[in-house]
């Protein structure tokens, strides 16, 4: 079987499933898939790879091993981890703060007024927004930066978006009490302006998540998001890694991996 074959070149080369995921565009749950024969490569893939074991196309999708192997494959089999690690990142886009406005916007129109939505629950509600559509796409929505503290991810660039927005009139910041406890909150003053999101998917992927987990308030979601794997991993206020989201537990994906992609 051709997973098997893949199996073979990639430790015959001491490649990692990670370096080899991000050469042809997958995750590395779907690059496992491939090498236990629970997904068919697609043609773009098989060429990738076939480029990658430095074998001739027809050669690699009959399982045939080529006679020579080019240098630059193994100069590539001996990269630290550090540079695998930030290989693995290139195909994560850019953070779109365009984006990430009108998406907070979103969130406020629909249940910014809710006495629990605060704040820290505004917080929470982004990074699952962002997260599980990693999860469950492999692409980013906002690609926001969310950082590990004790109250659980926190996005780093949600204080500057918010003073800019206040500053032009888009929101508004009230301070108030939820059972005794002072609270932050925003409200919309503008709509959002919902072209620029992708498409249909991500509104529905954003109403999904606030329909789930909207009603919880702060406490409950800050001990929910303690139980995702990004921030469980993560280190003392640091960055949480997209990448973890494939390695969470049925506690918290979103995604179902018995299906094929």
């Amino acid at each position: 079987m051709l997973g098997k074959f893949i199996l073979e070149q990639r430790k015959k080369l001491k490649l990692t499933q990670e370096f080899l995921a991000s050469r042809i565009g997958v995750s590395r749950p779907t690059y496992v898939q491939i090498e236990q024969n629970e997904r068919d490569l697609t043609i773009s893939e098989a060429k990738k790879l076939a480029d990658v074991f430095g074998m001739d196309f027809n050669d690699f999708i009959k399982g045939k091993e080529s006679i020579a192997m080019p240098t630059m494959i193994k100069k590539d089999s001996k990269k630290t981890a550090e540079d695998k690690k930030q290989e693995l990142r290139i195909n994560i886009p850019q953070k779109n703060l365009e984006k990430f406005k009108e998406v907070l916007l979103y969130i406020l129109s629909k249940v910014g007024s809710k006495p629990n939505v605060g704040e820290a629950v505004i917080y929470k509600l982004l990074y699952f927004i962002d997260f599980d559509f990693y999860e469950k796409y492999e692409e980013q929505l906002i690609g926001a930066t969310y950082i590990k503290n004790h109250y659980g991810p926190t996005p780093v660039e949600f204080k500057s978006v918010v003073e800019d927005m206040i500053k032009k009139g888009e929101i508004v910041m009230v301070k108030e009490k939820y059972f005794n406890y002072p609270q932050r909150k925003y409200l919309p003053v503008r709509d959002p302006d919902l072209t620029k999101l992708k498409d249909a998917r991500e509104l529905r992927h954003i109403d999904d998540v606030i329909a789930r987990l909207s009603d919880k308030n702060a406490t409950e979601i800050s001990n929910y998001s303690h139980e995702d794997t990004p921030w469980m991993i993560a280190k003392e206020n640091q960055p949480l890694d997209y990448e973890a989201v494939f390695y969470r537990t049925p506690k918290t994906t979103v995604r179902n991996y018995d299906e094929q992609d």
